[in-house]
């Protein structure tokens, strides 16, 4: 089985390293047209490079998920180009380089700012493509969740876990509702993904001890590549789920199991 998106276009956000990258250059790859996003504007211009060196159709510009007319902006910017709008991935997201702090000590400042990048971002950005998706009556919407979001934060980052798991609601409730225009709207709940510096820092403070437990907690020992998250991205875009939406896959070689 392979897929094939030509013709269709792709908007990607949090692109600028690691699993936005590779969902990128997959859907790239595979003929669509992909506009991604990102407040990192050095770093996109890398996933851009990259995508091209794939035989990728790839254009990257800033963008700002937490902020609506950023989002709506982007999206504009597609319409005038493409006049559609085939797939949308809400990738934008992360804990924001905050580390655990006991709740009766975390400030209203660093839980807001969590919340606005991976639950309001997925929120402006869902809201902005769906008059396009609406006309066309087709569309696909694929969040990027986590495993923290259907259990735990590994870290303890309240804010993190809550944001993520509304994320998990906003896709039920979107594909609830944009079902009759042929929208579906689907979420992946990663596993540990050394993908991008806020990983890689976490992974180093596991120490040896902690990075083995880890690893032995997942059924396949193994961590997550980016690819093995932008694969499950092309199955929730393409026409093999043309009947599935509201649903969350966990993509975490087996760690949590449902």
């Amino acid at each position: 089985m392979d897929f094939d998106f030509s013709g269709q276009v792709a908007m990607v956000t949090g692109a600028a390293h690691g699993i936005g990258r590779s969902i990128c250059c997959e859907l790239g790859k595979r003929g669509a047209r992909v506009y991604t996003g990102d407040v990192l504007e050095s770093d996109l211009q890398e996933t851009v490079q990259a995508c091209r060196a794939a035989g990728a159709t790839c254009d990257g510009y800033r963008l700002d998920v937490t902020d609506e007319q950023s989002a709506n902006a982007f999206v504009d910017r597609i319409r005038q180009a493409e006049g559609r709008l085939d797939i949308l991935v809400n990738v934008a997201g992360g804990v924001l380089g905050q580390t655990h702090t006991p709740v009766d000590s975390l400030t209203d400042a660093d839980w807001n700012a969590v919340l606005a990048v991976n639950l309001t971002g997925t929120f402006h950005c869902s809201r902005a493509a769906t008059p396009l998706m609406k006309e066309q009556r087709s569309g696909r919407i694929v969040n990027i969740s986590s495993g923290a979001g259907r259990g735990t934060s590994l870290t303890g980052i309240q804010a993190y876990t809550s944001a993520k798991a509304g994320q998990i609601g906003l896709t039920r409730q979107l594909a609830r509702e944009l079902g009759p225009w042929n929208v579906t709207v689907n979420a992946i709940a990663p596993g540990f993904v050394r993908s991008n510096p806020t990983t890689e820092k976490q992974w180093e403070a596991y120490g040896e001890e902690g990075q083995r437990a880890l690893v032995e907690g997942i059924a396949l020992r193994r961590l997550g590549r980016p690819e093995d998250i932008a694969y499950g991205v092309l199955f929730f875009a393409s026409e093999f789920a043309a009947w599935c939406s509201g649903q969350v896959i966990s993509i975490d070689g087996g760690h949590s199991m449902f």
